[in-house]
């Protein structure tokens, strides 16, 4: 059994390539198990949560038995590990061989969470933002903020990506960060502008009140990329934001249970179960539309999917083994 590091999954995956992997795998769909989602209350801090995350597949695209593999992610997200200097998300994925269960990998769970989860909302950008978009913001400086920024940079044209976090010194890190490869990235103070400005928001913050994008500072053809949120009690975007925008999730079971950005507007009667307009399975198999007009609105809501897990596993272990 290989163990993959952080270092190696970087080296086995492109975000221009994963992209591309996880169009394939959500056209072509696999087994996945509503996650387990567990609450570990912490006396002296906030709850960490537990998640298990598995799926498998035996098909090819022709429908013909290859035997697949089958993955598992562990992960732990605990917020006051940010206090200390620590990822807020930590994790593993095994590998397993589909026909035997045989292991096949360990990877490092952490990083190739932040490629598939970068590279879903990527994903779903190349329906749903234009096709013109060149300016980036991410809200939230968290281990996620880079890779968000390089995956939507591979779909579109962005010329510029401003990055704000609570903490600006947090923010500027990641800007300086992304500078010293090339893309051009600079630290922003009032997010209330920046969100009037931008063609693509991408936010990652584990927020809970008050929600950070607001609808109604939006403008005209903006695409909202959210995902942060992943409890019912978590949420990024606004009301106005939900009434404005066309709204698009990665799968709508694991949306409409987990996400509060969904569930929340459910509740609540601003969004209707038959009003969002399409998941990842119905975008990458051409069943529904992304983006109809220049002027309109788009909102994609994810919340990860243990598709995503499986097929970027894959495609280090293959990347790796080759």
């Amino acid at each position: 059994m290989l163990t993959i590091s952080a270092a190696e999954v970087d080296h086995a995956l492109t975000f221009a390539g994963l992209v591309e992997t996880l169009r394939t795998a959500f056209r072509d769909g696999a087994v996945q198990p509503v996650r387990h989602h567990h609450t570990i209350e912490r006396p002296d801090g906030a709850a960490s949560t537990l998640l298990l995350m598995p799926a498998w597949t035996d098909l090819n695209a022709a429908g013909t038995s290859t035997g697949g593999h089958i993955g598992v992610k562990i992960v732990t997200v605990s917020p006051d590990n940010n206090a200390i200097g620590k990822p807020a998300v930590m994790g593993l994925y095994l590998l397993l061989n589909g026909a035997t269960g045989e292991p096949e990998a360990l990877i490092d769970g952490q990083r190739l969470t932040q490629w598939r989860t970068a590279c879903a909302s990527a994903l779903a950008a190349s329906y749903l933002a234009r096709d013109d978009a060149s300016r980036l913001l991410v809200v939230g400086a968290g281990a996620l903020s880079p890779f968000l920024a390089k995956a939507h940079s591979a779909v579109r044209p962005i010329k510029t990506i401003r990055i704000w976090n609570r903490t600006p010194a947090n923010a500027e890190k990641v800007a300086a960060d992304l500078r010293a490869e090339g893309f051009a990235a600079s630290a922003a103070s009032d997010l209330d502008a920046e969100l009037g400005q931008a063609d693509i928001v991408s936010s990652a913050t584990i927020t809970t009140t008050p929600p950070l994008i607001k609808g109604a500072l939006l403008r005209p053809g903006t695409h909202v990329d959210l995902v942060g949120g992943f409890t019912p009690t978590m949420r990024e975007s606004d009301d106005d934001a939900i009434r404005l925008a066309r709204v698009y999730v990665d799968t709508r079971a694991g949306a409409t249970k987990e996400a509060g950005d969904i569930v929340q507007p459910l509740a609540s009667g601003v969004l209707k179960p038959e009003t969002i307009v399409a998941d990842l399975h119905e975008l990458a198999r051409g069943q529904k539309k992304g983006r109809e007009s220049a002027g309109e609105i788009t909102l994609f809501k994810s919340v990860g999917a243990a598709l995503e897990d499986l097929a970027a596993g894959i495609a280090v272990y293959k990347a790796l083994t080759a």
